[in-house]
């Protein structure tokens, strides 16, 4: 049954309370009318619990915006949901892509991760094309989706929020890489629930990576907000530890001339193979859990931006290691996929409403995995060998 406003529902009990589904939850397709967010297609989802959140189908589906009971959740940079079409992520010496940067979800790919780099593009067979550039964070974020459908289907007496549809990275030779995207949701939940298949839809062996750049704001991110993870080792830190006085594990307020902190964890996963990170506000009782699967993202990254005016923190499983590109073709870590093939991906995130889930949440992590006491842990250095294996020619 569906529980909504503390009573359980079948489908023909809800249609009796209601004109409409959509008077309590649903799914509402809009487009943005104004601004450098013109012409952006939203799927606009209401679970009737409090949760909400937009769907950008013209930004790879990713998830534009997120907020419980009003209270924000998704962070929203200055740039804003920014139409794909102004933003040149191939320019400004690889850095164009934060020039639409914003939202709760970025994905990251799906040939290419992390920093700008120049890597072999001998895979494809094209004289002209000995060396591929990337940009940061790869192309897939700034693509257009083709909307396959979307709605609120009842399955026995529990009905489920879902979008489907397909995102396209492709050029000629090069890369035919195809993004199949489903959303889900459940009515009465504050669950949000993310499958993934990338598939090479070409006939050249392509090189993919993937990372999901989950983004955390204020309210959730705010001062003494905590870190919550089953961290077996800090392998990688990007910065001076104790420059800014800032370690892993608890959000400072917004501070002026912040730079940058990135953090690699390596993560414990439970007996099913799952890894839940938690970022959580005790002050307010609002938190968010992201759970992976290992198996699929075995790399975990921290980021810390706490810079006044742009002040957020991400969680963000990978495919690959903070090194990159190289560094993963040169340890034969490389994910290729040949013609055909595909690599799957599914994630949760979840609402922490209230002191109890907070603590549920962080009893769980803690039963996976202690992490560090210390907020400066001196990482190791220890990149594990990710096992994905060489090309085969």
């Amino acid at each position: 049954m569906t529980q909504l406003y503390g009573t359980s529902h079948d489908q023909q009990s809800l249609a009796a309370h209601t004109g409409r589904l959509s008077q309590c939850a649903g799914v509402r397709l809009v487009t943005l009318a104004d601004g450098a967010g013109r012409g952006v297609r939203l799927l606009e989802f209401e679970t009737g619990s409090g949760l909400r959140f937009d769907v950008a189908l013209d930004r790879a589906m990713d998830i534009a915006t997120m907020s419980h009971n009003g209270r924000a959740i998704g962070w929203q940079s200055p740039v804003g949901i920014k139409h794909p079409a102004f933003v040149d992520h191939e320019g400004e010496d690889g850095l164009g892509w934060t020039r639409g940067f914003s939202g709760m979800l970025s994905t990251c790919g799906l040939d290419h991760i992390l920093g700008p780099e120049e890597v072999s593009a001998e895979s494809y067979n094209y004289p002209r094309k000995a060396r591929m550039r990337h940009g940061l964070h790869g192309r897939i974020a700034m693509a257009p989706a083709q909307l396959k459908g979307y709605g609120c289907d009842w399955q026995e007496d529990k009905c489920i929020l879902w979008a489907a549809g397909l995102i396209e990275q492709t050029t000629v030779f090069g890369e035919v890489l195809h993004l199949h995207r489903r959303i889900e949701a459940d009515l009465g939940g504050n669950t949000l629930r993310l499958a993934d298949r990338v598939e090479n839809a070409g006939f050249s062996t392509t090189p993919h990576m993937m990372m999901y750049h989950f983004n955390l704001g204020y309210p959730v991110v705010d001062a003494a907000a905590r870190y919550l993870a089953p961290i077996g080792d800090v392998v990688w830190a990007a910065h001076d530890l104790r420059a800014q006085q800032v370690g892993y594990r608890t959000c400072p307020a917004p501070v002026v001339r912040f730079g940058e902190q990135v953090w690699q964890h390596q993560m414990i996963s439970d007996a099913a193979g799952q890894v839940p990170v938690a970022v959580v506000n005790d002050r307010i009782g609002l938190g968010v859990e992201i759970t992976s699967d290992a198996a699929q993202l075995p790399c975990a990254f921290q980021w810390q931006n706490f810079q006044a005016g742009h002040y957020v923190m991400g969680v963000e499983p990978s495919t690959h290691h903070i090194k990159g590109n190289q560094f993963a073709r040169d340890r034969d870590e490389m994910i290729w996929l040949r013609a055909g093939e595909d690599r799957r991906y599914d994630l949760q995130v979840q609402v922490l409403d209230g002191a109890d889930e907070i603590a549920g949440a962080e009893a769980r992590i803690q039963a996976i995995a202690s992490q560090p006491d210390t907020d400066f842990p001196t990482p190791s250095g220890d990149f594990v060998a990710l096992h994905q294996g060489a090309r085969a020619e």
